[in-house]
């Protein structure tokens, strides 16, 4: 059965200062680079049906950087969450106006809900499903996470369950017909 390889991107200046980061368009810093070049070798010589990228630089500058710059195609259903008025903000800072807020659990003002962001997902993972063969899929990290989430059947806000760190590999599948995670966080 088919597989979905996922990677996130490498560090930016945001994600390393824990900002919200969707439709701001970051480039990878310099040791965001290093990494994802070591995900070259973890990818190296396996086949893939089809080969997505978010169409977000840092993204697409993570599948350059994997080998993968010339097979992956733009999908902007990989895109990050839309964190609306919270987009370069952290989560300290939210708290201050919004004691309590939770980006796996409340809505972002002028943002995405996490209902639109599963829809997203949904989509993805049914464009992977058709392929016949192994996807690999170059996003961000809540993107990523609500993927596996929605993979293993968990509603919307399942994602949050799961830290997925910059430039790792994770790898969704099956173990006979029962939609699995393989391995998480690699």
């Amino acid at each position: 059965m088919s597989e979905v390889v996922l990677v996130r991107h490498g560090e930016t200046e945001w994600s390393r200062s824990g900002q919200h980061t969707g439709v701001t368009d970051l480039p990878l810093l310099p040791e965001g680079e290093a990494t994802a070049r070591e995900v070259a070798p973890r990818l190296a010589g396996r086949p893939f049906a089809l080969v997505l990228s978010s169409p977000m630089q840092r993204a697409r500058r993570t599948a350059e950087l994997a080998g993968f710059g010339d097979r992956a195609q733009p999908d902007p259903d990989l895109r990050e969450r839309n964190y609306g008025e919270y987009e370069g903000r952290t989560t300290k800072e939210i708290r201050v106006e919004r004691p309590g807020w939770d980006v796996w659990r409340d809505d972002c003002p002028g943002g995405e809900t996490l209902d639109q962001l599963a829809e997203r997902a949904d989509r993805v993972i049914d464009r992977a499903l058709a392929t016949g063969g192994d996807t690999l899929l170059f996003a961000h990290s809540h993107l990523l996470r609500e993927l596996a989430g929605r993979w293993i059947g968990l509603p919307p806000d399942g994602g949050g369950k799961f830290r997925l760190g910059t430039a790792t590999v994770s790898v969704l599948g099956f173990e006979r017909e029962r939609r699995v995670i393989l391995s998480w966080n690699a």
